[in-house]
C-alpha cells in the first residue's frame, strides 16, 4: 500500500435514539435528507472535494441499509485499489471481540487499517452532520500551527450549547480548555466533532486509553482532556459556513426547512461542490394541471394531484387529489390519499396515509412524525415532537 498524507475514519455506528421511529432498523447516517440524500452523503462528498481518497467506514447500529447504499464507494470516487473505502464493523478476534464502547474505542480496534497507509494525520469525522467543508484548509491548519490535535469549532447559539462538546479558546486559536456537553456551558465555540490528530501521537494516546479500566473510550470524554493535562498543542480551527447536527426530529425537520429559505445557508446546487449520492433511476415528476406547488423540492418519480407548500419531498411520493402537504419532509414512496391533511410532519419512507386522514395541526408548533412504512388511518395516533 502506498503511504497517505491523511486518512478519514468516519464514525458511522450511530444509534440516532432521538430520532425515535426514523431509526428503529436504520443508523442515523443512512436517514434521508434534502430530497435525494442521506446525511453521511454530506461527509463522504467532503472527503471527495478534499482530496481524500482512504476513508475508513466504522459500522455499528443496523448497518444494512448503510452498507448496501455505500457499496465500494462508487458515487463519492472511492471504489480504487489503493485506498478507497472501507467498511469496519466491530469483529472477533481471536480472544473473542466487543462492540465499539466509544469514539476512541472505535478508532483503537482498527489501528491495522490506519498502520497500512502509515499516514501522517487521521481525521476523524462523523456520519451525522449537515455541513460543506474542505478539509484539506484545516489540514494546512493544523500544519501551520504545528498542533499535536486540531479540532473545527462553530459558534452555536449559547441555548444549544450544552449539546455539544465546548472549547475555550485564545487569540491564537489554541484550546485551553474543554467540557464535553456541560450543563453550563462558559463558552459557545462547539466542537464539529472534526478532529485532525498526527498518527504517531493518536496511537500512543488510544494504546494508553484503551488500558485505562475507568475510561469511557470516547474523544470529547477522555482523548482530549488527557491531552490538555499532558500540555499539548491543541488547535481550534474556525469554521463559518453552515453546520447543522441532524440527531433529532426537530434539527432534522429545521435542516430540510432551511433548504427552503430564499437565499438559503446550504446551497446544494453549487456546482463547486456538489454533494455526491446514490441516486434511484426514476422518471421525472408529474404535476397534474389541478395541483400546486411553491416554495418546495420535489424530487424524480413523485406524482403531484395536490397542493404542496414549504416542504421537501423524496422520489416516488404520490399525492392525491385536494391533498394538502405543508411545510414538511416525506420520505421516499409515500402514499397519500386524497383530501389528505398533512403540517408540520416528517413521514417515513413508504408510509400510507389514508383518504380524509389529518396529520399534524396547522395551528400547532410541534412535529408530527410517522413511522417508516406506518398505516394512518382515522383512528391512528401519531407521535409529536414538541419544540425545545
Amino acid at each position: 500500500m502506498g503511504r497517505k498524507e491523511m486518512v478519514a475514519m468516519l464514525l458511522a455506528g450511530g444509534e440516532g435514539k432521538r430520532l425515535g421511529v426514523l431509526t428503529k432498523d436504520l443508523a442515523k447516517p443512512a436517514v434521508y435528507f434534502g430530497g435525494k440524500y442521506r446525511i453521511i452523503d454530506f461527509t463522504l462528498s467532503n472527503c471527495a472535494h478534499s482530496g481524500i481518497d482512504t476513508v475508513g467506514v466504522l459500522t455499528q447500529y443496523q448497518p444494512l441499509e448503510l452498507n448496501r447504499y455505500l457499496g465500494i464507494g462508487t458515487p463519492w470516487g472511492l471504489d480504487r485499489k489503493d485506498g478507497g473505502m472501507a467498511i469496519l464493523p466491530p469483529y472477533v478476534k481471536q480472544k473473542g471481540g466487543v462492540w465499539y464502547t466509544g469514539t476512541a474505542n472505535a478508532i483503537y480496534q482498527n489501528m491495522a487499517f490506519i498502520e497500512r497507509y502509515n499516514p501522517g494525520y487521521v481525521l476523524v469525522i462523523s456520519g451525522d452532520h449537515i455541513y460543506k467543508m474542505d478539509y484539506d484548509l484545516m489540514l494546512q491548519h493544523h500544519k501551520r500551527s504545528g498542533a499535536d490535535l486540531t479540532i473545527a469549532g462553530i459558534e452555536v447559539d449559547w441555548k444549544e450549547a450544552s449539546r455539544f462538546g465546548v472549547m475555550h479558546v485564545d487569540d491564537e486559536d489554541r484550546i485551553t480548555a474543554f467540557e464535553e456537553k456541560p450543563k453550563a456551558p462558559k463558552s459557545n465555540i462547539a466542537s464539529m466533532g472534526v478532529y485532525i490528530f498526527s498518527w504517531a501521537l493518536l496511537q500512543k494516546y488510544l494504546v494508553y486509553d484503551e488500558a485505562n479500566r475507568s475510561s469511557s473510550h470516547d474523544f470529547g470524554k477522555d482523548i482530549i482532556p488527557s491531552m490538555l493535562k499532558d500540555g499539548l498543542h491543541l488547535s481550534a480551527y474556525s469554521f463559518k459556513g453552515y453546520w447543522k447536527d441532524v440527531g433529532t426530529i426537530e434539527s432534522l425537520w429545521e435542516a430540510n426547512m432551511d433548504l427552503l429559505a430564499d437565499e438559503p445557508s446550504l446551497d446544494l446546487a453549487d456546482p463547486e461542490w456538489r454533494i455526491y449520492s446514490v441516486s434511484p433511476n426514476r422518471p421525472a415528476q408529474f404535476v397534474s394541471p389541478e395541483a400546486k406547488l411553491s416554495a418546495s423540492m420535489v424530487t424524480e418519480g413523485c406524482m403531484i394531484e395536490g397542493s404542496i407548500e414549504r416542504s421537501v419531498l423524496f422520489y416516488g411520493v404520490h399525492a392525491g387529489r385536494s391533498s394538502e402537504v405543508s411545510e414538511s419532509v416525506v420520505m421516499p414512496n409515500v402514499r397519500i390519499g386524497e383530501g389528505a391533511k398533512i403540517y408540520r410532519a416528517i413521514i417515513g419512507e413508504g408510509a400510507i396515509i389514508e383518504d380524509g386522514v389529518t396529520v399534524g395541526n396547522p395551528d400547532d408548533d410541534s412535529i408530527t412524525v410517522v413511522a417508516v412504512g406506518e398505516f394512518v388511518g382515522n383512528d391512528h395516533m401519531l407521535l409529536e415532537v414538541e419544540p425545545s
